[in-house]
């Protein structure tokens, strides 16, 4: 079974084209990076995908789950989300364990005794980004990068088959970049497809198999990230000419 596909989706707002023929197909095993500028749709995509939009024209489908013909709050309960607006709703003089706990009900704060066992595997999950250190700190005292690790354990609390995360390193400097993608790169060891949006090249890590490049609202390119990541195609998304290197199956690019 696929994943998640999306077919011939296009998305007009206001007689405005914000999506056009976007074909997208993510098999098991598979780790996807949506790739491209501001406002070029990318975000779009993931709100399709989530049942937050619903396109024109075309066919989402999630998990096996056609949308239009399901309940899209059953397919959510399967998808970990990440995102700067979701941060944005929480509880910053929250203490950090109680954040990553209510993961496991997709509350944005709790007004009741937690369980437990919830409890527990919410220092679990603080353990696994190592950062359980820092389990009784109120949210809003932490450095931005350890915010960003905090959402994504708040997202992994319910055993998510796909995680999504939404330009997950913005505002985050190379030090706090890198400890976040070093964490994001050791998802691969755990049965989750993975889809990662970004405009930046280089964060796309090993663990990363495809990657769909996308501009105005349309597909330059998608498929394995090899095929996709050249010179000529990156000059056609971002239109800029660049040197692309790949470093330890990494992408680096100069502008020239």
């Amino acid at each position: 079974m696929k994943v998640l596909s999306l077919s011939n989706v296009d998305f007009i707002r206001e007689e405005r084209d914000i999506l056009s023929h976007i074909d997208i197909e993510v098999n098991p095993g598979e780790h996807w990076v949506i790739l491209g500028k501001n406002g070029s749709g990318k975000t779009t995509i993931l709100e399709m995908i989530n049942g937050y939009q619903f396109p024109s024209r075309g066919q989402v489908e999630v998990l096996g789950y056609t949308y239009g013909k399901c309940d899209v709050r059953e397919v959510r309960k399967k998808v970990g989300y990440i995102s700067q607006s979701l941060y944005e709703k929480l509880n910053p003089s929250d203490p950090v364990w109680e954040v990553v706990a209510t993961g496991e009900y997709a509350f944005l704060r709790f007004y009741e005794e937690i369980a437990p066992e919830v409890i527990e595997k919410a220092l679990q999950k603080l353990d696994q980004i190592k950062l359980r250190h820092l389990a009784d700190q109120p949210l809003g005292t932490l450095s931005q990068g350890e915010r960003k690790k905090i959402m994504l354990a708040r997202a992994l609390m319910t055993s998510p088959q796909i995680l999504i995360m939404d330009e997950p390193c913005s505002g985050l400097d190379l030090f706090e970049r890198e400890r976040l993608l070093e964490t994001v790169n050791q998802l691969s060891e755990d049965k989750i497809t993975v889809l990662y949006v970004t405009h930046h090249i280089e964060e796309i890590m090993p663990m990363f198999t495809h990657v769909a490049l996308i501009d105005n609202g349309k597909l330059i390119a998608s498929g394995p990230k090899a095929d996709v990541l050249t010179e000529a195609n990156l000059l056609k998304a971002f239109q800029v000419p660049v040197a692309l290197e790949w470093y330890q199956d990494r992408p680096w690019i100069k502008v020239l």
